[in-house]
């Protein structure tokens, strides 16, 4: 079984990427998040000509996570079960979420959408991104996580796959240079031990199960050729329960959906396999490297 996920940064302006990469890949599950669509306008007939089936939670403009199958799915839940309601939360998010923050509860935000597929229950988590360190969206952030890793502990099978947007990079081995992230969001020790309790909890970073390496990102920001350069975070990535371990045969980041036109996601795609090995796939990594380093060095002065 072939899993992956991948932000796709609004689903309705990447259709036609995601049907590209779809037939490329021909993964059976793919664990979509930030669609910035309403659920009335979720594209499940074009999904259905490609040969899948379309979940979806959403909420408009922003957020939104999808799971797409090549078969029906069951056990369906959403936002932690809570989908269009405010749930009550500790006492923590009701201090954190204070005057114009309000507006912004990542608890009643479409951030989570959860299905069965052929016996596996598999998560998507758009996480909230923090946006700076010791403000109230940074401790609504480390809630959210909190209520994730509840959730898991209730209602986890021992065959279960969460995928996503983390919005958390867990080793400064997961950022194109930990000195320059220093204070920022995504990296601190807050996020990384909140990510740390989820594997503590019982699952396994699957892609770094079969990469050691650094230098492999999932995310790249648009501005200043940082996706040449190879300057980004590995944010993304693929938990396995541990029981699902032995069955992890390929992972994988695939750079090269981060490529060409039309305008791709900041994001790539994260890709597991389980039990055997999917469609032969060239992620792009191969022979990258040299002409990464070669476009960071900096040029000459002129007339040299």
């Amino acid at each position: 079984m072939r899993i992956a996920t991948w932000n796709v940064n609004s689903l309705k302006a990447r259709l036609e990427r995601v049907g590209a990469w779809l037939e490329r890949a021909k993964p059976d599950v793919l664990l979509m998040q930030e669609t910035k669509l309403s659920d009335a306008d979720a594209p499940h007939a074009q999904f259905a000509t490609w040969g899948y089936a379309l979940a979806h939670h959403g909420q408009g403009r922003w957020n939104g996570v999808a799971i797409a199958t090549r078969g029906p799915v069951s056990d369906l839940q959403v936002n932690f079960g809570d989908p269009f309601g405010k749930p009550v939360e500790p006492a923590t998010l009701t201090l954190a979420l204070s005057g114009d923050t309000q507006d912004h509860n990542p608890l009643a935000e479409a951030r989570m959408m959860a299905a069965t597929y052929q016996g596996v229950r598999v998560v998507s988590i758009y996480a909230p991104n923090g946006r700076v360190v010791g403000t109230p969206f940074f401790a609504a952030k480390l809630v959210w996580f909190a209520r994730l890793a509840t959730w898991l502990h209730e209602h986890a099978s021992p065959a279960t796959v969460v995928g996503g947007d983390y919005n958390i990079a867990p080793a400064d081995i997961d950022v194109w240079d930990p000195a320059q992230c220093v204070g920022s969001t995504h990296v601190s020790v807050e996020e990384r031990g909140a990510f740390q309790r989820l594997l503590d909890s019982g699952f396994v970073d699957a892609y770094r199960l079969q990469h050691p390496e650094g230098g492999r990102y999932s995310w790249w920001d648009y501005r200043a050729g940082n996706f040449h350069k190879n300057i980004g975070m590995r944010i993304d990535e693929c938990l396995i329960s541990r029981a699902l371990e032995p069955r992890l045969v390929w992972s994988e980041i695939d750079r090269e959906a981060r490529k060409g036109k039309p305008t791709p996601s900041d994001h790539a795609p994260v890709i597991i396999d389980l039990d055997e090995a999917g469609v032969p796939l060239d992620a792009g990594w191969t022979g990258a490297e040299e002409r990464i380093a070669a476009r960071r060095l900096p040029k000459p002065p002129r007339g040299q």
